[in-house]
């Protein structure tokens, strides 16, 4: 049976692949950013997990406005990287697990999830900065990337997340072969990047949910849609892609995380949370 080791959040702002390509992870403005990664590699090394699962949300390379899934599984046997505009090197393709993916897809439909399953499927920078953040050498291990709409309204509200992700762990841990899993959240915290309120951040919202996420999950479904994006700013909706993760992952301890303003713009939030058996 599959196990799940446990899931990390990241934010997976496309100027941190700049910062990334141009070897600026020392510099002042981005050192405590990059700093809470280490010991995330650390633990990923020690761990050595089979397989990575990477909820991320996509800005328009893999779909767009008029096509927008409210959730996506990819069953593709590889993932490319194409060129989205942000002046990010395109990276080389991502290798996946078909065979595991169609499991989680089939697991899905059977507790009542309706998925696009995606066969061909480019990634953009929500799936490949948190796989440079955490395996910046490209020794990962074959990733599924699940997408999540926080673009197109209406959007899934947290409680739907939190659902997905408790579905999502059942059907990894029905998987009949010895394998380890690692499930990211990416995106977020809170940050707005038009509008009246572009560059809105709320640090005490922020907070607040990393602390519920780890020790009260359940608290954080009672926020609405529009009070998500009211506290922490329009895509600051990227906080569902959290709580996909953490409702897969069952109990819980915290065993690293890290909060740091500005990183263009953003409220950045680190968590590595380890599954209790």
């Amino acid at each position: 049976m599959a196990r799940i080791l446990g899931g990390i959040t990241t934010s997976h702002i496309p100027a941190v692949g700049k910062a990334i390509a141009g070897g600026l992870e020392q510099e002042p403005y981005w050192k405590p950013f990059f700093d809470a990664y280490p010991p995330i590699r650390d633990w990923l090394a020690r761990t050595k997990p089979d397989v990575v699962i990477n909820i991320y949300n996509d800005h328009g390379l893999g779909f767009f406005l008029d096509k927008m899934p409210t959730f996506a599984i990819g069953a593709a046997h590889e993932y490319r990287n194409e060129d989205e505009g942000w002046g990010l090197p395109k990276l080389p393709p991502f290798r996946g697990d078909a065979k595991f993916s169609w499991h989680i897809i089939e697991g899905m439909v059977e507790r009542e999830f309706d998925i696009t399953s995606c066969q061909e499927l480019a990634v953009d920078h929500g799936f490949t900065v948190p796989m440079q953040l955490f395996w910046p050498d490209g020794n990962h291990p074959p990733a599924i990337p699940i997408s999540a709409n926080t673009v197109q309204h209406p959007i899934p509200t947290l409680k739907r997340a939190l659902d997905f992700g408790k579905a999502l762990g059942a059907a990894i841990r029905d998987y009949p072969e010895d394998i380890s899993v690692v499930v990211l959240g990416t995106g977020g915290l809170s940050h707005q990047l038009d509008g009246a309120r572009a560059g809105f951040i709320n640090k005490e919202f922020d907070q607040m949910c990393m602390e519920k996420i780890v020790s009260d999950p359940e608290a954080l479904t009672k926020i609405s849609r529009h009070e998500l994006v009211r506290q922490a700013g329009a895509q600051g909706t990227e906080f569902l892609m959290w709580m996909m993760m953490r409702g897969a992952l069952g109990n819980v301890r915290a065993l690293q995380q890290n909060y740091h303003i500005p990183i263009s713009n953003t409220g950045a939030g680190t968590m590595l949370l380890e599954c209790i058996e």
